[in-house]
């Protein structure tokens, strides 16, 4: 892949600190994106100082930390000390709490005190919608838009995020972001819509470029080894 010619900038998607320093090393890498359940994933127990030491690690590229209050008054004041902790951090907001009730107000607020927001679960046009609405025209902003879990309900994400991007792209200074990818080939799908950002895991993009006759040794291998582990006889 040739990473150097993509228009759409690819954020590392993880919460290893170890891995995503190995990523600020990769010039093409142009932020990085984290989340609750990446960061329980990786073992980490406390948040603030594990955001503190990416930070100092990672001082010039946008990183995005999320609030996990369910209520709108503690994500406000989570969100605030997010903000606080660098100049290159976004502070994601879900679309709305787990009641279902939506975050607006609160993006609205958040956006017009110049809090730069990555808002995050984004799934339907009438969302993007209605979060470009409430952002505020003068602070950068990012709109996650789960393109990923979106085909896994068969539904074609790319007319979706066609769609999605000409929504957000009515503000001056929002970007889209393609995020879940499933595999490589959504970061091709993402740069053929134009869309602006893409998410990818670490794991995907140690695929990239892999021969592919390497590749199926590979799962020749895994297939072997898991036979023998397993103990199957015939």
């Amino acid at each position: 892949m040739q990473v150097p010619q993509l228009k759409v900038k690819i954020f590392a998607d993880g919460a290893d600190k170890q891995g995503m320093v190995e990523m600020y090393k990769k010039p093409w890498i142009s932020g990085f994106t984290t989340n609750p359940t990446l960061m329980r994933k990786a073992g980490v127990t406390d948040y603030r100082a594990f955001a503190r030491e990416v930070l100092e690690a990672i001082p010039d590229r946008p990183i995005s930390f999320e609030v996990f209050s369910d209520e709108f008054p503690e994500m406000e004041r989570q969100a605030k000390e997010i903000a606080s902790w660098g100049k290159n951090v976004n502070v994601k907001i879900p679309v709305t709490n787990t009641q279902g009730e939506p975050s607006y107000k609160l993006i609205r607020t958040l956006a017009s005190a110049g809090i730069k927001l990555n808002v995050t679960a984004v799934f339907t046009l009438e969302q993007v919608r209605d979060v470009v609405a409430h952002l505020d025209p003068k602070v950068p902003a990012y709109v996650s838009v789960f393109a990923g879990r979106i085909a896994d309900t068969g539904r074609d994400p790319m007319p979706h995020m066609a769609a999605a991007m000409a929504l957000v792209h009515q503000l001056p200074h929002a970007e889209l972001i393609w995020a879940s990818p499933r595999e490589l080939l959504n970061v091709f799908h993402a740069e053929a819509i134009g869309c602006d950002i893409i998410t990818v895991t670490n794991d995907l993009l140690a695929s990239c470029g892999k021969d592919l006759r390497q590749f199926s040794l590979e799962t020749v291998k895994m297939f072997r080894d898991d036979a023998v582990k397993a103990g199957y006889t015939l």
